[in-house]
């Protein structure tokens, strides 16, 4: 069984059978050749592969400097290729299995406080058509935990401001419904009624909720324009990132005790671990108000 061959199959069956894109499939082919010249360097072939081999091969990976990020990459890159090889019958059980992968740290996202979203939304006026569209996006991301592409992607049909909840797309075009209250609803109701129309021309039929001066889809670029502005506005002195709204939106609803699981499905994470990294932001939080607050949290 030639190496080239194995690798070859495999690839093919990453673009035939699971139909992954040409960079995923690039990326485990670099993966893969680091992994077969380590083999070829000590004189061993795919199938002699034991534990103790994966163990030196990530041993290396980490001596070149790599990130445990990417060293957990390559592990999985190489899980992938020994379930193929066991799939296809060309050996009997993958040396993978007991490999544990690299922990990764987490790093905590910076999250606006309470406070400070407050002061956001408090300096937002609906003046301008401009003005009022600006409202209405800042308000329902952070009432939606949407991502910044979600917003950007609705279009009025997916509004059902008259039963509270919008229709979202989100990663894979996985569709979830989520419910928004009433600021953000009036914010909408206003924009809707008014100022959208003023950023229409004559001949325009644009279905794209949100809008720009030509009147086409607003850009991610644009909106991250008006939040910056909109945060310089409020005095807020942190780099603040449409992203950092989302991270808001779930902090705050696990600080006020929302379940994690309903947290998870509005933010339509498709894992639980990844919504549970918001548990860990609400703990420091909680930390900090028993340090600062309590009598005996401190020495002295």
């Amino acid at each position: 069984m030639e190496e080239t061959e194995v690798l070859e199959g495999f690839l093919t069956h990453l673009l035939i059978d699971l139909r992954l894109s040409d960079n995923t499939i690039k990326s485990y082919a670099f993966d893969l050749q680091s992994f077969l010249t380590f083999l070829t360097e000590r004189n061993l072939s795919v199938k002699a592969v034991v534990k103790s081999d994966l163990q030196q091969y990530l041993a290396v990976l980490y001596d070149r400097g790599l990130a445990t990020a990417t060293v957990s990459r390559h592990l999985s890159t190489l899980r992938a290729f020994y379930d193929y090889l066991v799939m296809e019958g060309n050996i009997q059980a993958s040396p993978c299995e007991l490999i544990e992968s690299p922990k990764l740290n987490r790093h905590l996202p910076t999250v606006l406080s309470l406070a400070e979203v407050t002061r956001l939304l408090d300096s937002l006026t609906a003046g301008s058509c401009i003005e009022c569209r600006n409202q209405a996006m800042i308000e329902l991301l952070y009432a939606s935990g949407m991502r910044v592409s979600e917003l950007l992607a609705l279009n009025v049909a997916d509004l059902y401001l008259e039963m509270g909840f919008i229709r979202c797309l989100g990663k894979g075009g996985k569709e979830r419904i989520v419910p928004i209250g009433e600021i953000a609803i009036e914010a909408l109701d206003a924009y809707l009624k008014g100022s959208r129309q003023q950023f229409l021309k004559a001949n325009s039929r644009h279905d794209a909720l949100f809008l720009n001066r030509l009147g086409g889809r607003l850009s991610r670029q644009g909106f991250w324009k008006i939040l910056k502005q909109q945060a310089q506005v409020a005095g807020i002195k942190k780099a603040l990132s449409p992203h950092q709204l989302r991270h808001a939106f779930a902090t705050h609803l696990i600080e006020n005790g929302a379940d994690l699981r309903i947290v998870q499905e509005l933010l339509g994470h498709a894992d639980i671990s990844t919504t549970q990294i918001y548990t860990h932001m609400s703990r420091s939080h909680l930390q900090k108000v028993i340090e600062e607050a309590h009598p005996r949290a401190k020495k002295g």
